[in-house]
Parts: C-alpha cells; sequence; structure tokens
C-alpha cells in the first residue's frame, strides 16, 4: 500500500509540476541525428523575454533527444546548451534585483533535470549577466553558458 501511494505522489506531483517552458518562443531546429524510430534528435532554438526587466530578450539551444524513448518523453536530454541575451528596448531596472535570480527554466528529463537560466546585475559595468546550467537532483553540470547584456541608452 506504501509503494503504491508513493507511485501516486510521484505521478500527482510531476502532473502539478508548471511548465516553464511555455514561455519561450520556438525560434527552428535542427536534426542531428537520424532516428529510424521516433523523432530524430535535434537542437532547439527557444527565446524567451526576461521576464523581471523589459527590453532584454535570450536565445537558449538546446539538445533535444530523440528515439522511441525521446518521443514518449522518457529520454534525458544532454547537458549542453548555449546562451546569447541582447538588448531590444530601454532598460529600466528595478530598484531590487536578487542576484541569481532564476529567470527562465525547462525540463529535460522526466523527473529533476532542468536547463536552468538565471540572471545577475554587474554594477560595476552596468551589465545584466545571465548564465544558463544544467541540474541533477545528485549534482549540478559543470557544463554552463553565459551572456551579459550592457545596459545602453535607447533611441538616442
Amino acid at each position: 500500500m506504501k509503494t503504491r501511494n508513493t507511485a501516486l505522489l510521484l505521478v500527482a506531483s510531476l502532473l502539478a509540476m508548471p511548465v516553464l517552458a511555455d514561455k519561450a518562443d520556438s525560434v527552428g531546429e535542427v536534426s542531428t541525428s537520424f532516428k529510424l524510430l521516433g523523432p530524430n534528435h535535434k537542437i532547439l532554438v527557444e527565446a524567451f523575454d526576461d521576464p523581471r526587466i523589459d527590453g532584454v530578450a535570450c536565445y537558449l539551444a538546446r539538445p533535444k533527444t530523440g528515439g522511441v524513448k525521446g518521443g514518449l518523453g522518457l529520454a534525458e536530454d544532454p547537458s549542453h546548451a548555449s546562451l546569447s541575451c541582447h538588448q531590444i528596448g530601454p532598460i529600466t531596472l528595478p530598484a531590487k534585483l536578487k542576484a541569481g535570480e532564476e529567470v527562465f527554466d525547462v525540463s529535460t528529463s522526466l523527473v529533476f533535470k532542468e536547463q536552468k537560466v538565471v540572471r545577475f546585475y554587474d554594477k560595476k559595468r552596468n551589465a545584466l549577466v545571465y548564465l544558463t546550467y544544467s541540474t541533477k537532483l545528485v549534482d549540478g553540470s559543470y557544463k554552463s553558458a553565459v551572456s551579459a547584456v550592457p545596459i545602453m541608452p535607447w533611441g538616442q
């Protein structure tokens, strides 16, 4: 009975998890490896806006595992990713910015692994710095990418 309750709790928690990838727009994808059964392995390019700072957009390129497991959503995607963030309009900083505030994440396995993007403010250089990294329940990944957005006057 306890095992059944644990399994039900796990399924319920997975269904209740927010899907933050919906905040990203798909820009495009390329196939990197043909799979006879299921979808091909791909690299996805997604765009998202910083949710707290107008005028900044980021582009995240990340792998998506194909094959039968990937098609069923059971595969774990590799931890590689690249990130490019840019000023696309005037930037006004909020009074307070939390260092390392999460601005985007997407699930990259059935459970407990995500690709996250966090933001820092480099006051000395007047720049926003975005870092992407992969998480796991047991261990984080050293595979990361960083992008900086210097805050410049806009439309002058």
